[in-house]
């Protein structure tokens, strides 16, 4: 544990050092003086000035006087809605001001303005100019001889200077503006033309010269020049703090040394201009709570910097401290989780400083709230599936594993002590294929096990053509096998074993419990039934596996995804005593299951149920590896849907049903078992919830983007989800390389199909929500259906396309700006699509003639063998063979 511990603090160490080598410092001219003006615009808060922000007269007070100290006048763009208060106020600080006129297309407001302008210049002795409109031809409000018109009315008024504030550009095409204003008041916002922050001072001077060579004699002002804080790129030109500042300095001190007139823009960020491309907000020189952004003299740093670091620290020293709590970590692990932890805390502090920085309006607080809210259970997931690749990869062998040596040294105990307790071997049937189920009985009859009862329960089933075989093959097969034929059983399947239960044998001290459609190995008993030799187990489950893997190709990645879940997840929940019992090839102590009530019909997973309910009064578990059976697949794509929507809404019944006994001492379980369950319903049950709700929400965000120009999700919220789809790649080819003895190409076949039941998996999440019971759906197996005329997937494609078409939209719609954020949205809608395809992927194929041929899988597999990819062909079974098992693996 020593050496865990000194991991963690290495890792931390260097999070550390990270934070202290990449502090971002950057040098620019000191500026000492005062700036000549300072666009001010009086208003607080996201609401518009034209709706409800009125300014008030101590707000106002509160501004002009901290404002004093920075610059020598106010640049103004309006005289009416409370900004009539301002010019004298700023008299009472000293400050001179440019009046603002707002002109557009509304004529009673613009007469409005220009009589609030008129009065506010003949009262205001430290009024120096009036700005007639702001960009007015810019915006195409007016025609260029209408503003003229304007200009000249105001001049006829008023004793000071006049002026409109237009793009330099403007002012170069249209020589008559120039020649009716008393001065030019260009705006030169290279951030808006996309030069990068390293070009705006050269630009803006270059611009400046170019206007005194084509308006000789004319007074040149600078009227806007700045650079935002924050916000979104506009192809080249980068907003940031340091970029602010750095541009800013070097501009003012460039500005005073060739005496240029100007202004920048602006005093106060303005949180309402949230629609002016994401950088409205963020023009000014202070903030919203008027602190200032940067210093004017000495290196520009950022002050919250070690603020965020500390956070970030603190955040992974908290999520790296459930590393101690692991049984027996490994260096290497301890690494792994670590760094994965510290990685959680810089984006935790990133969050933090990002909310520190940006102003929100109500949609764009709701979007990143309800963001951050859904990444949580993302990132807790993508941790948790680190953590399995962690202990896979670098973690011990698994201890509690019923490996063949154990199970080997168990049996010899077990005959030296003459010891073979009764095994009970319960068959529920309902509708199945007689010949199938006689292969499942004779392999039965085959056990090398001496002592055994097995006990067919065929339920619900009138039609003697299903029963009366089988009542027949019991016969044959002598008085160890049972036979009940019983109707209107209630309860589903676990109705069908409590009847069982009724009839099996007083002296049996084991249940087993087997699928209509499996065949058992000879050995299956002889080699798990001693583990019960130790009275604290209470349950040994063996994994699923099947037989017909290469009737299709839907049948070889089925299976493929099937194995997963028994030789990855199943193995490594063994060594928290924490497995999911799946019902067949399962064994279980009578003792046990009394002590637990039996099976329960109220939910629909009874065997999972049962196994938990037998967890929670405290017994052991024991999982193996070793496949002692093997039964057939579902049918078709149709049916592998059904069983996972049976499987998911089963388990989310469980959870609402068994809740309470996790909370503490309700239960004898301990936290580690506790843990298992909740991060297993998690990382299946909410995972694939939460992927559907994520995709959903960002095809409504999409338009929003896309039309109205706001809201951009940022990157915080965006990688997350790159991340994680990387986390779970990652964690599903690695841990089938190490664990699953499967070929390549049906890993990758597997991939699909276990992408493919998204969702179907939330669908069933969704009834469970809102449906406290619905019937249990037998799985169709042994070729009792056909591939629906249906096609299965018409909701996943109908997402997948709707993830496609609004990927191509942000596209087309960035093409002009080339917003990188935006790209990268729309990088995840597509990675949000592939569990939608791949369900449309599977369900087009198994529609078409090609996947009906068994010649493909056998050339898959041949062509696999020839290039080196281990494949996997399971033999037939020979029952009088107990190695078989072993040879199919």
């Amino acid at each position: 544990m020593r050496a865990v511990v000194a991991v963690i603090l290495l890792v931390t160490a260097v999070h550390a050092g990270l934070w202290a080598l990449l502090r971002e410092k950057q040098d620019a001219p000191d500026f000492k003086g005062m700036i000549p003006s300072l666009s001010y615009a009086p208003f607080e808060g996201t609401a518009h000035p034209d709706v409800d922000n009125i300014p008030t007269v101590e707000k106002v007070r509160a501004d002009l006087k901290k404002l004093a100290t920075m610059t020598r006048a106010i640049r103004l763009y309006s005289s009416t809605g409370g900004v009539e208060i301002v010019p004298a106020i700023a008299n009472e600080f000293g400050l001179k001001v440019t009046l603002g006129v707002w002109i557009d297309k509304n004529a009673d407001r613009n007469e409005r303005e220009i009589v609030s302008a008129v009065d506010l210049a003949k009262k205001n002795s430290n009024v120096i100019g009036v700005v007639v409109g702001n960009e007015t031809l810019y915006r195409d409000e007016l025609k260029i001889d209408d503003l003229i018109e304007y200009i000249r009315k105001v001049k006829r008024q008023v004793t000071v200077p006049v002026t409109t504030g237009e793009i330099w550009n403007i002012w170069r095409d249209n020589p008559q503006l120039a020649s009716s204003v008393d001065f030019i008041a260009a705006h030169i916002l290279p951030y808006w033309e996309n030069f990068q922050d390293t070009q705006a001072v050269d630009q803006a001077v270059y611009i400046y010269g170019l206007l005194r060579e084509t308006f000789p004699g004319k007074r040149i002002v600078i009227a806007e020049f700045g650079w935002p804080s924050q916000g979104y790129n506009l192809r080249r030109a980068e907003p940031g703090p340091f970029k602010q500042a750095v541009v800013i300095r070097n501009f003012v001190t460039r500005a005073e040394s060739i005496g240029m007139d100007y202004n920048i823009v602006e005093a106060i960020d303005q949180p309402w201009k949230f629609f002016e491309g994401g950088v409205g907000p963020y023009w000014g020189m202070l903030d919203a709570n008027r602190e200032p952004k940067f210093a004017w003299t000495g290196p520009i740093v950022n002050p919250a910097y070690w603020k965020n670091a500390g956070l970030a620290l603190l955040v992974g020293i908290l999520l790296s401290l459930p590393i101690l709590q692991l049984v027996a970590p490994t260096a290497m692990q301890a690494l792994v989780l670590s760094i994965a932890a510290n990685a959680v805390g810089a984006w935790a502090a990133h969050i933090f400083a990002y909310q520190q920085t940006h102003y929100f309006v109500w949609g764009s607080a709701f979007a990143l709230t309800l963001g951050c809210i859904l990444l949580i259970p993302l990132i807790l997931i993508a941790l948790a599936r680190i953590e399995e690749i962690a202990a896979i990869a670098f973690g011990q062998k698994p201890l509690r594993l019923l490996t063949p040596e154990r199970s080997a040294a168990l049996l010899a105990a077990a005959d030296a002590e003459k010891k073979y307790p009764k095994v009970s071997i319960h068959i529920p049937a309902y509708r199945e294929q007689p010949e199938m189920l006689k292969l499942t009985l004779d392999a039965v009859a085959a056990l090398d096990y001496p002592n055994f009862e097995c006990v067919v329960i065929i339920n619900n089933t009138p039609d003697p053509a299903y029963w009366q075989p089988i009542q027949d093959h019991c016969r044959m097969l002598g008085e160890r096998f049972i036979f009940i034929n019983a109707e209107k059983v209630q309860g589903f399947k676990a109705g069908a074993l409590r009847i069982a239960m009724d009839r099996t044998a007083a002296d049996a001290e084991v249940i087993g419990i087997i699928d209509a459609d499996y065949v058992v190995t000879p050995n299956w008993l002889k080699a798990l039934v001693p583990a019960f030799n130790d009275p604290r187990v209470g349950l040994v489950q063996a994994p699923q596996d099947h037989r017909d893997e290469n009737t299709s190709l839907m049948h070889y990645i089925m299976n493929g995804e099937y194995a997963g879940f028994f030789d990855i997840g199943m193995v490594q929940r063994n060594e928290a005593n924490a497995i999911i019992v799946h019902g067949t090839m399962c064994l279980i102590r009578r003792e046990a299951m009394d002590m637990a009530g039996g099976w329960a019909g109220d939910t629909i997973c009874e065997d999972s149920d049962l196994g938990l309910a037998i967890m929670q009064h405290g017994w052991l578990t024991h999982y193996t590896r070793e496949r002692f059976g093997y039964g057939v697949l579902p049918d078709t794509y149709e049916a592998f849907r059904k069983q996972r929507h049976r499987w998911a809404y089963g388990g989310f019944q469980i959870i609402k049903k068994h809740w309470r006994r996790f909370l503490p001492g309700a239960s004898r379980m301990s936290q580690e078992q506790k843990r298992e369950f909740g991060i297993g319903w998690l990382n299946w049950l909410g995972a694939e919830s939460l992927g559907v709700v994520v995709a959903i929400l960002n095809i409504i965000w999409v338009p929003i983007i896309a039309f109205a120009d706001i809201s951009i999700p940022d990157t915080i919220l965006t990688l997350p989800i790159i991340v994680s789809f990387v986390v779970s790649l990652a964690h599903f080819l690695i841990l089938y390389r190490l664990r699953v003895k499967i070929g390549l190409w049906q890993m990758l076949g597997a991939m699909i199909a276990a992408m493919s039941v998204q969702w179907t998996v939330s669908r069933a999440v969704a009834d469970g929500l809102i449906k406290d019971h619905l019937p249990f759906t037998v799985t169709s197996k042994g070729g009792k259906s056909r591939s629906s005329i249906e096609f299965q997937a018409f909701w996943e494609a109908v997402i997948g396309v709707l993830l496609w078409i609004s990927a191509g939209v942000l596209v087309f719609a960035n093409s002009d700006k080339q917003v990188t954020e935006i790209y990268i949205f729309a990088g995840v809608l597509i990675l949000q699509s592939l569990p939608f395809l791949s369900a449309v992927a599977i369900a087009i194929l198994e529609n078409s003639r090609a996947n009906q041929f068994k010649w493909w899988t056998d050339t898959t597999i041949r062509t696999a063998e020839l290039i080196g990819i281990r494949a996997v062909r399971m033999p037939q079974l020979d029952m009088n063979r107990p190695e078989a098992q072993r040879e199919a693996r």
